[in-house]
């Protein structure tokens, strides 16, 4: 089976530090199995949205040479296959109409289980939608994190699939799509390793195809936070990509010594070995 990777960004900010990492890191296990690296914009969450920013972090992407073996597949043009897989999994019985808040599954730990809800339904309101979660513990090994081991009743619980507003979850699409877009390596940053379990789950409702894992670990601040968009991280330059792209590539355990991008790219791929990519999430170079 060819090899396909891909790097799907939220449109909610400019492309920051840390999306420079996992995007160079996906391209570069792409480039060295000889596969296809593809992009998906992750545009589902209209609410969490920054106007401009999906163009803004394409364009981000061509300057520093991160350029995809196929047009960027958009999320919000795939509604009717997540619509299919909802109700796919409705007619097996899989999932079901909740109606508690956050509030009031905190006054049973936070966790939703067995199907049992706290709240009674209410007719003047739209529910979110949860998958059944049995007593099931799913292993896997990530290439990079090790052997990996969630209890999903116990650890998570029935999770959303479908919001009160509609919107599909982060799960449901990105399992759908991938299984689409035919990825059969996932490399993205150690903070979606908890979804992993969760996707694994639902590529198994679905009979999808379960694709390898590889987790990368996460740029931190100088407070020892994810360098993320949450906390406000300066978003990388696009006019002057070559600094950013040797701190991206020297956080990966690339050399980074060459003046231009494609110089630099050209270099990172040259005895290349993903084993060799960093474990430990760390400070980004000076």
């Amino acid at each position: 089976m060819t090899y396909r990777g891909r790097f799907a960004p939220s449109p909610t900010g400019h492309l920051h530090f840390g999306s420079l990492v996992a995007a160079v890191g996906s391209w570069l296990c792409a480039r060295h199995a000889g596969g296809q690296w593809l992009l998906r914009m992750e545009d589902i969450d209209p609410p969490r949205e920054v106007p401009g920013s999906a163009t803004s972090i394409l364009e981000a992407l061509s300057a520093f040479g991160l350029i995809a073996d196929a047009p960027v597949l958009y999320q919000s043009q795939r509604i009717a296959a997540h619509d299919a897989a909802f109700e796919q999994l409705r007619a097996a019985g899989q999932v079901f109409p909740c109606w508690c808040s956050r509030s009031e599954l905190a006054g049973i730990g936070g966790i939703h289980r067995d199907g049992r809800c706290v709240a009674a339904p209410d007719p003047q309101q739209a529910p979110a939608w949860r998958l059944r979660v049995p007593d099931v513990a799913i292993e896997f090994d990530d290439a990079l994190q090790g052997p990996q081991r969630q209890n999903l009743r116990d650890e998570v619980g029935d999770f959303v699939i479908r919001r009160v507003e509609g919107f599909y979850s982060y799960q449901l699409a990105c399992v759908v799509d991938d299984a689409y877009q035919g990825i059969t390596e996932v490399v993205r940053g150690q903070d979606l390793l908890d979804s992993t379990a969760r996707q694994i789950w639902l590529q198994r409702c679905l009979g999808l195809p379960t694709p390898a894992w590889r987790h990368l670990p996460l740029v931190l601040d100088a407070d020892g936070r994810k360098l993320s968009k949450s906390e406000r991280a300066f978003p990388v330059d696009p006019a002057e990509p070559v600094p950013a792209l040797r701190r991206a590539l020297a956080f990966l355990r690339r050399p980074a010594t060459a003046a231009s991008v494609h110089e630099l790219l050209a270099q990172a791929r040259t005895d290349f070995d993903p084993a060799n990519l960093p474990h430990c999430s760390g400070h980004s170079p000076a």
